[in-house]
């Protein structure tokens, strides 16, 4: 990984918050010209620290309000390499995370509402990849998404 300097946090922080603002504006806040901002943006891309540009999405504006966490534990027999290409193919999984522990896998989901549960379960029963599940719903978010801590 390449050496990313104070500069270069701020300019994370702030096409985190916003992908497209404008390199002037960024320069203003960090004291560089466009040029040398759009320069550190391609360094910081071409060294894979920032690996894409995205749009956030109000998950309610699409019918996908609800969200969901299953804690899998993947059949002893299931195909583990068939489960990761659902799991990076449905589009009902936001995320999926393969973890230590009890369980196999942490899915977080976003669902019309919570009926969709037992829908997305049945389809990992019916493509035997599910030897047992827990379900959370998630209340609220506080805290959403942050991909480097203010002040890092």
């Amino acid at each position: 990984m390449s050496s990313v300097d104070k500069i270069d946090l701020k300019i994370i922080e702030m096409l985190a918050a916003d992908s497209r603002r404008s390199l002037a504006d960024i320069g203003n806040s960090v004291d560089l010209a466009p040029s040398s901002v759009n320069e550190r943006i391609r360094r910081l891309v071409a060294s894979g620290v920032i690996r894409r540009f995205t749009v956030e999405v109000d998950p309610a504006a699409l019918d996908r309000a609800t969200q969901i966490y299953v804690w899998v534990a993947l059949r002893e027999d299931a195909d583990e390499g068939a489960f990761r290409e659902f799991a990076g193919t449905d589009p009902r999984i936001e995320e999926c995370h393969h973890v230590t522990g009890a369980w196999s896998y942490l899915i977080k989901l976003r669902l019309k509402d919570v009926s969709a549960v037992e829908e997305f379960l049945s389809d990992l029963k019916s493509a035997n990849f599910l030897g047992r599940s827990e379900t959370v719903l998630a209340l609220s978010s506080p805290v959403e998404a942050g991909v480097i801590p203010k002040g890092a």
